[in-house]
C-alpha cells in the first residue's frame, strides 16, 4: 500500500449496509474507485466469521495496493498481519493500553484510533496511534448515539494535529466542500459512498474532490 501520509480516502466494508455475500464485490468497487484505505468494520460477528470475511478480501485489497484497516479484532489483525488495527476508545485506553506498540507484536501492525474532542486527540498522539479519525463531524446514521463534533474540531486538528488524521461521520459530496474548507485534507466515508448506486464512481468523485482541495 502507498504510504500513510499520501492516504486520502478512506472507505469501509461496513456490514451495516452489505448483504452477506457482497463483500468481495462491493471491496473490488472501493478499490477501482480509487480507496486509499480500506475498513472492515464487522459489528456483531464471531471472530470465525469475521476471519472468514477478512481472508476473503484481503487478496483483493492486496492487489490494488489499498490497505485493510481491521476494526475492534485486535486478534484477527495481528493474526492475518493486516495492515491496521482501528481501535474505539473504550477498547484502546479503557482497555488498559497506553501505548500503541503493545499492539504490535512482531508484524508491522499500525493503529488507528477513533477520537471525539481535543483531549482525547491529545491522548492519542501521545500513545503513539499512526492516524487519529476526528469526528463524527456531522451526526450520522452509521453510529446515530454520538453527538457532532462539529467542523470546529476539524479546524483545531488542522492546526494542532502533526500525524495523519481523518475526518469523519456524515460527510457526503454535498458537505465535503466545507470540510475541507476547514482543513480536512483525508476524508472518511461511510454511508454515503456504500449506499451511492455506483460505488466506483462514487469513490472517484470523492478522491477527485479531495485532491483539488490540496491545489
Amino acid at each position: 500500500m502507498r504510504p500513510l501520509s499520501e492516504c486520502r480516502l478512506y472507505t469501509f466494508l461496513d456490514s451495516g449496509y452489505i448483504a452477506p455475500g457482497d463483500f468481495a464485490k462491493t471491496a473490488h468497487a472501493l478499490c477501482q474507485g480509487g480507496s486509499d484505505l480500506i475498513q472492515l468494520r464487522l459489528k456483531g460477528f464471531p471472530l470465525s466469521e469475521a476471519r472468514r470475511v477478512a481472508n476473503e478480501i484481503a487478496p483483493i485489497l492486496r492487489d490494488y495496493g489499498t490497505g485493510l484497516v481491521i476494526n475492534d479484532h485486535l486478534e484477527l489483525a495481528q493474526e492475518m498481519d493486516a495492515d491496521f488495527v482501528h481501535l474505539g476508545q473504550e477498547d484502546f485506553f479503557d482497555a488498559g493500553f497506553q501505548s500503541v506498540s503493545e499492539l504490535r507484536g512482531p508484524g508491522k501492525l499500525k493503529a488507528g484510533l477513533s477520537t471525539h474532542g481535543v483531549s482525547q486527540a491529545e491522548r492519542a498522539v501521545k500513545a503513539g496511534a499512526d492516524y487519529v479519525a476526528i469526528g463524527p463531524i456531522y451526526s450520522t446514521p452509521t453510529k446515530p448515539t454520538a453527538a457532532a463534533v462539529t467542523l470546529q474540531y476539524v479546524r483545531w486538528a488542522a492546526q494542532n494535529i502533526s500525524i495523519p488524521w481523518f475526518s469523519i461521520g456524515g460527510i457526503q459530496l454535498q458537505n465535503l466542500d466545507e470540510v475541507l474548507a476547514s482543513g480536512a485534507r483525508r476524508i472518511c466515508v461511510v454511508s454515503a459512498i456504500l449506499k451511492a448506486p455506483d460505488i466506483a464512481d462514487a469513490c472517484h468523485e470523492f478522491k477527485k474532490r479531495i485532491i483539488s482541495a490540496e491545489h
